[in-house]
């Protein structure tokens, strides 16, 4: 609605993991005062203004509010949200058990996404049902969603300041001397480099699925946060198995597993328009956006762990906050490098085609945002080979996680799909009627006597 280029789309979608540069500042405060838990709630606190200040904006000025302002009080808004991310992540570490790490997190996610389907599904009604009946109030209504999250952020920090706070002790030494620390470790070095570069390739195409379906496709805002919902659905389901196994296997094997998935999910959007038809079309975006979730759960949780796990317990700020500035900084100009490319390739087009006598095979058409979403893949692909090079404890072969998922998976739908729905199938009154399923009652009670009369005879 503020007309927005794909440059400061893009620059809109580096915001948080920029701004992650200044959680030295954390560092300092913590140094300084030696409480995570204040340094936490009160930044966090801080963190929700801005977005209170972005709500009023329409309502205090009647012409409205510009692209530039919007980017501006979004900076502060990550700005301390950064600070009070890195003092929470040490926090963190030191009240939830290590060997709990996975499935804690995993029950964390799959509750606060459960909040995003519920949230998401209602205001993406809401919001369609505004710009076709009270066109004049859509500003007024991204106004007041604004303000309703600001107030929301409050109330949860007002609940996050009464857990409790293990006591913990950060050296008073040198920052340089401190930030250099996780630099000279050579495992937690490689952890770095690989988190770079993937979060790198992620933001060079993924801030843009969205850009794509509303401009290329032209698809009704409930669409996309529909899709949204589906792979968050997916990430819900998938979470809980990520964080049991990741406790059972490793992180890093977990990476292993569900950054290809991931992958393959980017590459994927290249092939959405192939088919020509709506409805294909919707479909396979719909298969993408699942896959999305079960991937991207297994990933994300498994990046936070293995970041935490591989942490010495008393400089844990130091160590997580110095992975999240070096990260940020340069995954960061992912989706910057991400606008510039969408902007180069908007009038270029690639087709391949195959030719069998009177059939025409269309293999590959890339366009517009395609050729950086294939970009987007190949990068990731060239980051996931890093991974191999870091050490975490308990580490297990791929293979075998991969074996005792695939004979877990085949138990759970056999036995789903055998005694389980049969036994319901057969005794549901859902199913069946009630008079069918008398019948039926009679039938397996006049069975059993003719048995007796059978054994006794």
């Amino acid at each position: 609605m503020l007309g927005a280029s794909n440059f400061q789309i893009g620059l809109l979608a580096a915001l948080p993991t920029f701004t992650n540069i200044f959680q030295l500042i954390a560092i300092w405060l913590v140094q300084r005062y030696n409480n995570r838990k204040a340094v936490a709630v009160l930044t966090n606190i801080l963190a929700r203004f801005p977005l209170l200040v972005i709500g009023s904006l329409p309502f205090l000025f009647s012409t409205g509010t510009s692209i530039q302002v919007l980017i501006f009080l979004l900076f502060f808004h990550y700005f301390f949200g950064s600070i009070a991310g890195a003092s929470w992540n040490s926090w963190m570490k030191d009240l939830v058990p290590e060997e709990k790490l996975g499935s804690y997190f995993s029950d964390r996610t799959r509750l606060t996404q459960t909040l995003n389907v519920i949230f998401s599904l209602l205001l993406a009604l809401a919001l369609d049902h505004i710009k076709k009946y009270y066109a004049q109030q859509e500003l007024a209504t991204y106004s007041v969603m604004f303000i309703s999250g600001g107030l929301l952020g409050i109330l949860g920090t007002y609940v996050l300041s009464k857990t409790p706070e293990p006591s913990s002790y950060l050296s008073k030494e040198n920052l340089v001397k401190l930030f250099a620390k996780p630099l000279k470790d050579k495992n937690f070095r490689k952890l770095l480099f690989f988190n770079s570069s993937w979060t790198f390739a992620l933001n060079l195409a993924t801030p843009f699925f969205i850009v794509y379906m509303m401009n290329s496709i032209h698809l009704p805002l409930s669409y996309i946060i529909g899709f949204g919902v589906l792979s968050q659905l997916a990430g819900i389901v998938a979470v809980k198995m990520w964080g049991n196994y990741s406790d059972k296997f490793s992180n890093k094997t977990i990476i292993r597993i569900a950054a290809p998935l991931y992958i393959i999910s980017i590459i994927a959007w290249s092939f959405v328009g192939l088919s020509g038809h709506f409805v294909v079309g919707l479909c396979f975006m719909g298969l993408i956006n699942i896959l999305t979730g079960i991937a991207s759960s297994g990933v994300n949780l498994a990046i936070t762990n293995i970041g935490i796990k591989l942490s010495p317990k008393d400089e844990a700020i130091v160590y997580l906050s110095a992975r999240n500035m070096i990260v940020a900084f340069i995954s960061a100009l992912g989706p910057l490098a991400g606008g510039l490319l969408a902007d180069y390739f908007a009038k270029k087009d690639f087709a391949w085609s195959v030719h069998l006598g009177k059939y025409n095979f269309h293999l590959l058409h890339l366009h517009d945002f395609g050729f950086l979403f294939l970009i987007g893949g190949l990068l990731a692909i060239a980051a996931l080979r890093t991974i191999r090079s870091v050490k975490e404890e308990g580490e297990v072969d791929k293979d075998l996680a991969v074996g005792e998922l695939r004979v877990v998976f085949k138990k759970r739908v056999k036995n789903s799909f055998t005694k389980q729905m049969l036994r319901s199938f057969l005794y549901s009154p859902i199913t069946y009627p009630k008079s069918l399923k008398k019948r039926i009652k009679r039938r397996v009670i006049t069975m059993k006597h003719k048995r007796s009369l059978n054994n006794i005879a």
